[in-house]
């Protein structure tokens, strides 16, 4: 079980920006970090040309030294295989792109995402989103106006997901300014974070974010993204006890991977360890066929057996939703486990 840390601890402003600014982009820096030997440090990662390195210090910091084979090392290093072009992976697996109002996604009835913040406090190598023109849709005050105004209109909208890149990489006042707006819509119930950023710099939990997401109207929601029970550590710890002491509702929502978590016991453990801390598995998705992720792959033959020893060694509260989503479909697709006996 892991260790919280002592109530009195605070957390502490503006932190997180240092900590971000001093993130690893170098793939040789995040190596000799780690102390792997010469021959190691020296190899290519030209697949950083792909798509840029970052990781945080605190999150290598949960790294195990030396091991090339570490599950959160594996999920965040450019690797040659990034340039295998295989079948059925594209830039767009999830069709978002080119969705008319900058700023806006509308592919479930009840519910709207705000692409509110291009970049994330960590690259992921497998991120669906890792050919996203975020440059394309960013949005000034005047084109948030009218996002709203697109929400106000529909009273079908229960739900603002606020995701990105990493939603949280926006700064205090104008997530409070965001909020505030979208609670003076009657029709407006939740309001649900979508963000990777208190996982890999816990300190991003602060008191303005705390104070903005839980003193609006809207009741808040918090899907962070732990793939492994190493990811989960005291500081993370802290982070999920400010928010849920705060009322936040706290879930996860993971990807299977091969070779980082493709296992019942790596699965049984990081439910475990998620509900130690106050978070409840939500999601399981199956990886999102985004271009430069192939080696990513877990076939659903593989995932389904697992899901299914999972079942069997968890109460049904600790496992997640195995899941895919389809582009174009009104919502995730469940695997059903049933198919494959």
């Amino acid at each position: 079980m892991v260790q919280m840390i002592p109530k009195k601890l605070e957390p502490v402003e503006n932190l997180w920006q240092k900590e971000l600014a001093s993130a690893f982009t170098d793939p040789r820096k995040l190596l000799e970090f780690l102390e792997f030997k010469p021959e190691i440090i020296s190899g290519t990662f030209a697949a950083r040309k792909l798509f840029p390195m970052r990781v945080p210090v605190s999150f290598a910091q949960r790294m195990q030294k030396g091991d090339i084979h570490d599950p959160l090392l594996n999920q965040v290093l450019p690797l040659n295989a990034e340039f295998v072009d295989a079948e059925g992976f594209v830039a767009d697996p999830l069709q978002e792109q080119g969705n008319g109002l900058k700023g806006l996604i509308h592919k479930y009835q009840s519910r709207v995402l705000l692409v509110v913040r291009g970049g994330c406090a960590v690259n992921c190598r497998y991120c669906f989103r890792r050919h996203f023109p975020y440059q394309d849709n960013q949005v000034n005050r005047e084109g948030w106006a009218s996002v709203i105004e697109y929400i106000q209109q529909d009273q079908a909208i229960e739900e603002v997901i606020y995701s990105g890149g990493d939603p949280l990489m926006a700064k205090d006042d104008f997530l409070a300014w965001l909020t505030q707006s979208l609670a003076a819509i009657p029709h407006v119930k939740y309001l649900r974070i979508h963000t990777r950023l208190p996982v890999v710099i816990p300190s991003r939990v602060t008191r303005s974010l705390l104070d903005w997401f839980t003193d609006a109207r809207l009741q808040p929601i918090m899907v962070v993204h732990v793939n492994h029970s190493n990811e989960v550590d005291e500081h993370f710890a802290q982070a999920m006890r400010l928010l849920r002491e705060a009322g936040v509702t706290l879930l996860n929502q993971g990807v299977v991977l091969k070779g980082i978590n493709d296992s019942v016991d790596a699965q049984v453990k990081l439910s475990k360890a998620l509900f130690d801390v106050g978070v409840l598995p939500y999601y399981l998705h199956m990886l999102d066929k985004v271009k430069g992720a192939s080696h990513f792959l877990v076939d659903d033959e593989e995932a389904i057996a697992i899901q299914r020893e999972v079942v069997k060694r968890l109460p049904g509260y600790l496992v997640p939703k195995l899941v895919r989503e389809i582009g174009g479909q009104p919502g995730k697709t469940p695997l059903d486990l049933q198919l494959h006996p």
